[in-house]
């Protein structure tokens, strides 16, 4: 019998009616458009946030990847509620939107999870984990024919990550896209939020990731998914893709109106030539 994971915040980050939720997505593609789509992406950093917020931002980065020919895509999260340590992919066989269901790629799970340490089959931090459900209505848009598999980091320890960005380099091909699931700073005034994300946005475009995690360790980034960021570029880099575009930043006061406590958002592209 088959294990699906079922929606958790439809109807509070997203719409949760079929018809509504197709037309908002079609909505937010068709405003935000990128100036450039460059070719070979492997990578996409994309927000988390409900779509009223972050959704256009997020629309930019499904932008580029619309009707390519990826079978299947890792969506690497930070975990909100649980703390564990390492890296859990769902152990089910299915994740579901009101867009319907999309099936775990089990063979790739097995190829992420042979001889390692840290990334293992499972549930945990998937039951009401929102950085990785509010990705997937997107790439059902924009894609067809395609499996996931959602990966939650219990523990963003450099050791996790950079184990993370191995497994992945060893099991990906061309077929491969890796989504980085990610917000930016939380609840800073919108002049100080400004100055943060700034740092993120330049250590992607320098193709830095080296110098992000140095960032967190040292309390200069606030990215909760900044773990999967590092992993996802570091990952590209062993596949010998390094180059990096940024598509979008905005912060939820340019939604809300409210400017003195902001999250902010980015969208960027990982790409070879």
């Amino acid at each position: 019998m088959a294990v699906s994971r079922k929606p958790a915040v439809a109807g509070m980050f997203y719409p949760s009616d079929k018809d509504e939720l197709m037309t908002q997505i079609k909505t937010l593609l068709d405003i935000s458009q990128p100036r450039e789509i460059p070719e070979n992406i492997i990578g996409l950093v994309s927000p988390h946030a409900g779509y009223i917020y972050s959704g256009s931002t997020a629309a930019y980065a499904y932008n580029t990847i619309k009707n390519k020919n990826y079978k299947t895509v890792i969506i690497l999260s930070p975990s909100h509620r649980e703390y564990f340590y390492g890296a859990c992919i769902y152990s089910g066989d299915a994740y579901e939107t009101p867009l319907g269901a999309v099936e775990i790629d089990k063979e790739m799970a097995i190829k992420l999870t042979a001889g390692s340490k840290y990334l293992f089959t499972g549930t945990k931090g998937h039951d009401d984990e929102h950085a990785v459900e509010v990705q997937i209505p997107f790439l059902q848009m924009v894609l067809t024919n395609f499996k996931i598999v959602p990966i939650v980091m219990g523990d963003q320890a450099p050791e996790v990550i950079k184990e993370t960005a191995k497994q992945i380099a060893s099991a990906a091909d061309d077929n491969t896209l890796i989504v980085a699931s990610s917000d930016l700073s939380h609840f800073n005034s919108k002049a100080e939020a400004a100055k943060l994300d700034a740092l993120v946005e330049k250590r992607i475009i320098d193709f830095n990731f080296t110098q992000l995690q140095n960032d967190v360790e040292n309390n200069r980034c606030e990215a909760c998914g900044a773990g999967p960021i590092v992993a996802m570029m570091n990952a590209a880099e062993i596949l010998g893709k390094n180059h990096s575009i940024i598509l979008n930043r905005t912060d939820s006061g340019d939604t809300s109106g409210d400017n003195s406590r902001v999250v902010g958002y980015l969208s960027a592209a990982i790409y070879g030539k």
